[in-house]
């Protein structure tokens, strides 16, 4: 008896050829990290570098000839802070859209007894594939009075069918149908079922969903670019690429040192833009991180 406990509280050794192999992994994961840091690394010291020395490959770890140019150049275009706030709005706004409408939609589809399940499913998927093109859709936003307003930046395009899809695996997979027998016993209806039970344990796909959504809005543009005309109302990508678009026309028409100065206040915006532009949505990312792998692995179980 002894003997068989020791033979089973004794540690299984490792072979070589294993341990050679986890080495190998995480040499090769490291590799992988510093090939995705890198480059983001290297645009944050660029942007506090003297353009000519960026020019020239001398910045590799640490910035050259430190400056704040960029930032300063930035930050004397006042209508950036409007970028902010309108990016910020729609954002919030169009996430919150984006996740009632998406997380209904999926639920409603991942339940067995709604009625002409597999044809809402089919017209869904229809729409991944074909839509009407540009024109009929500037035209449908016209004719509703949405153009130039704020609502057409969060509510013509809050549907997402793959994020239906998502959520709707999520439920079937993470809802059990006995949860819902038991609920109507005890004289629980479909709202209160859904709101009271299915919301509070799907916390994983509401954040990864979120995080989907806030993303996509902070870094959305060709919306604002085709359907708005007051600038009060531009996103915070528009009015940066206004400024870089400013200044690169200053640059060309400039001559002597003026022309030199444009230029390189152009080097230096580049990177100012991106860190501006990424650094706010990027801390939204530790707040869905626990979520993050379950929600999307969850999600994405095949049926």
């Amino acid at each position: 008896m002894e003997a068989a406990t020791k033979l089973v509280l004794q540690p299984k050794k490792t072979r070589s050829g294993d341990r050679l192999m986890e080495t190998l992994m995480y040499i090769w994961a490291a590799f992988m990290l510093l090939i995705v840091l890198y480059p983001l690394y290297f645009i944050v010291i660029a942007s506090f570098s003297d353009p000519s020395a960026v020019g020239n490959g001398k910045v590799w770890l640490f910035p050259k000839g430190f400056t704040l140019d960029g930032y300063k150049e930035l930050l004397r275009h006042s209508n950036i802070w409007i970028g902010y706030r309108n990016t910020i709005l729609y954002t919030v706004v169009g996430t919150a859209i984006g996740l009632v409408v998406n997380i209904s939609a999926g639920y409603a589809l991942s339940r067995k007894d709604l009625v002409g399940r597999k044809w809402l499913s089919l017209f869904f998927i229809f729409t991944m594939f074909f839509n009407g093109g540009l024109v009929p859709t500037f035209m449908t936003i016209r004719d509703f009075h949405l153009y130039d307003t704020v609502l057409v930046m969060v509510l013509p395009f809050s549907v997402a069918v793959f994020d239906i899809i998502v959520a709707r695996t999520f439920f079937r997979t993470n809802i059990p149908q006995e949860l819902w027998e038991a609920a109507q016993i005890d004289g629980c209806g479909n709202l209160r079922f859904y709101v009271q039970i299915v919301l509070p344990l799907s916390k994983a796909i509401i954040a990864v969903l979120a995080l989907w959504f806030a993303v996509g809005q902070w870094n959305a543009y060709f919306n604002a670019l085709i359907y708005l005309q007051n600038k009060n109302l531009f996103p915070l990508q528009l009015i940066l690429r206004d400024i870089l678009v400013t200044n690169q026309m200053q640059t060309a028409l400039g001559t002597g040192e003026a022309a030199q100065i444009a230029l390189r206040l152009s080097n230096l915006l580049r990177y100012s833009v991106i860190i501006v532009a990424t650094v706010p949505i990027m801390c939204f990312y530790p707040f869905v991180q626990k979520y993050f792998n379950k929600g999307v692995m969850v999600g994405a179980v095949k049926e």
